[in-house]
């Protein structure tokens, strides 16, 4: 779904990655990247995946950055240095570089879900582990809205 030029990535999808280390995009993503993207390390030992326009946007952001300082330094390190150009295959597939297989700790189920502006893959095992933990009760939840104002 596109609104008003921003791509809005939705939903969750359970799926696989195979031997030769590709993962199919879900067909509800595909239409919104499509037929290259940018796949790069995420925060929680997850993998982002970019449309080509949102990851120059996020790229800017990295940029702007300051080179004297070391965290921003790090920062840049995590997503410039392990992203990856993509194309998709006529079978709605992306090769996942090693690198990126290891980080996620890969084996064989993978979790894909919409979060806004990018889509994240987790390895099935660290998602079931992390949905857990990140279960809200309704009064936390409420809390959280207020603290960011939504």
């Amino acid at each position: 779904m596109i609104l008003a030029g921003v791509n809005m990535f939705m939903g969750n999808y359970q799926n696989s990655i195979d031997a030769k280390g590709r993962m199919i995009i879900p067909a509800k993503f595909r239409a919104e990247l499509g037929c290259r993207c940018v796949v790069s390390r995420g925060i929680d030992r997850c993998l982002y995946i970019y449309t080509m326009e949102d990851w120059e946007a996020w790229a800017e952001k990295l940029r702007s950055l300051p080179n004297t300082d070391r965290e921003a330094r790090n920062f840049k390190r995590h997503f410039f240095g392990y992203a990856e150009e993509c194309e998709i295959d006529k079978q709605g597939r992306i090769n996942i570089p090693l690198s990126l297989k290891e980080y996620g700790d890969f084996e064989k189920e993978l979790v894909t879900v919409g979060a806004s502006d990018k889509i994240e893959v987790w390895s099935r095992k660290i998602w079931d582990d992390e949905d857990q933990v990140a279960q809200l009760d309704g009064a936390a939840m409420a809390e959280n809205m207020a603290k960011y104002d939504i």
